[in-house]
């Protein structure tokens, strides 16, 4: 009975361990970043190896887009209207540039930290 008990332990703890990883990579936090006045804000980002950064069109009136161009990854979210959305997940580290195709002073630094 005792090692049955023992065993049920370990296992519930291996269990509530396997389940706290998943739930750190899938309740990870989206941040938000706004593209207004032909800026991105903020304009710098620290984040998580697997972080979503959803990038919002703010300005009323200006079409934008949204790129990165890296040796170890890409991303490209086509023309994005006023009040558009996109969401760029980060699966490596490294620091990278998002860049607005249309407007080329408009620039967000990524620092990708994390295994």
């Amino acid at each position: 009975m005792r090692r049955l008990s023992v065993c049920c332990l370990i296992f519930g703890v291996l269990g509530m361990a396997a389940a706290g990883a998943a739930l750190a990579v899938v309740g990870a936090p989206i941040l938000h970043v706004s593209q207004k006045g032909r800026a991105f804000q903020p304009n710098a980002l620290l984040v998580p190896r697997g972080a979503s950064v959803e990038i919002v069109n703010d300005d009323g009136d200006l079409l934008h887009h949204v790129y990165v161009d890296a040796p170890d990854f890409n991303f490209d979210s086509g023309d994005l209207k006023p009040g558009s959305r996109t969401k760029v997940t980060f699966p490596v580290r490294g620091t990278f540039a998002v860049l607005c195709g249309i407007h080329p002073k408009m620039k967000l630094s990524v620092r990708v930290e994390g295994q």
